[in-house]
This record gives C-alpha cells, structure tokens and sequence, in this order.
C-alpha cells in the first residue's frame, strides 16, 4: 500500500476535449490556458501526483457526443491512459454519476487543484461539489475558461467566478504559485 501525505493533492482536468477547446466557439485565453495547464501536468507528474481528467458527453449531433474522435482530451496535455485517469461524465458535475470521489479517497487525495473548462458550468459545479465532499479545493484561477456569451464575455465570466468561489468554495491560486 503507497503512503499518501494528509494533504496529498491531485490534478483535476475538466473537458479540455478537442471538439470544445478547437470548436466555432474559441474559448477565451486559450492558448495561455492551455500552456498553464500543460504546465500543471508536467509539475504532477514530477511530484507523482494523480491526474484526473474529465470528458463531458454531449447530446447526439454536438463535436462531444459519445464516439466522436473530437470528443477526446486534448492531445497537446500529454495524458497517458494507462497511468492517468479519464473518467467520462454527462453532467456539469465532476462528481455526478462518474466514481471521481471513490477514486480520489481510494488514492488518498485531499486537495483538489483544480482548472478546464468552461467556467460557468462544469468548473463552477465542480468547484462547489468539491468543498461539500471534504476536499481542499484549489481553483487555478488563469487556467480555467469559457467562451464570450450573450449577456457576458468570457473575461468578465472568469474574473466572476474567480471572486465569486474564492474563500466559500476554493482558494483561488496563480498557476505560477500552484505546487503539488
């Protein structure tokens, strides 16, 4: 059995998949998010700490339904399913139907640090489930994004939720500053 630290933190990706990161839509910083990001999982890796990745499931027609090649993570975050975990989900939540808390206590994990898309829904689900459950939750604040709506762009959406989830929800953190 592998000793795990009180505060052993994991790497929580949620839908960076092709067919929403490189869809009509582009998600706002994406580029810089995607490097941070990248970046996040290089320093995990060097600190053997576990990376969870989420897919979302779109409905039938959409670039992320079931069986599409675009529903795939990103290829550029250099993730390995025989040593990562990707777990699919149909939900905003992480947590809904997926086995992501079983496997985040059966690894020992207490700290979430945590970063994707889109702001407003999975990550905003996500990051309010996680402190519920038990865990430290961690938000990256630069590296997690959305895409400019109606009633918002994308920056102001981020910068919201940002100022909205730090202290109730997560600890809003630079990727720069994020250690595992």
């Amino acid at each position: 059995m592998q000793a795990h630290s009180p505060r052993r933190s994991a790497l929580l990706i949620i839908d960076m998949q092709v067919g929403l990161f490189q869809g009509p839509e582009q998600p706002w910083q994406g580029e810089q998010v995607l490097a941070r990001i990248t970046a996040l999982v290089g320093q995990a890796r060097k600190a053997r700490a576990p990376i969870f990745a989420l897919r979302h499931t779109g409905p039938q027609g959409s670039p992320i339904e079931a069986g599409r090649a675009t529903r795939q993570v990103l290829p550029e975050l250099g993730l390995d399913p025989a040593v990562d975990h990707l777990l699919d989900k149909t939900r905003p939540s992480c947590f809904f139907e997926t086995g992501l808390a079983e496997q985040l206590d059966d690894a020992g994990v207490k700290r979430l640090v945590i970063v994707g898309m889109k702001t407003q829904y999975c990550v905003d689900s996500t990051c309010r489930l996680a402190r519920d459950l038990g865990f430290e939750a961690v938000l990256v604040g630069d590296a997690h994004t959305c895409m400019d709506t109606p009633g918002l762009s994308a920056r102001a959406i981020v910068e919201h939720h940002n100022a909205t989830l730090n202290g109730a929800f997560v600890q809003v953190m630079k990727a720069a500053d994020v250690s595992f």
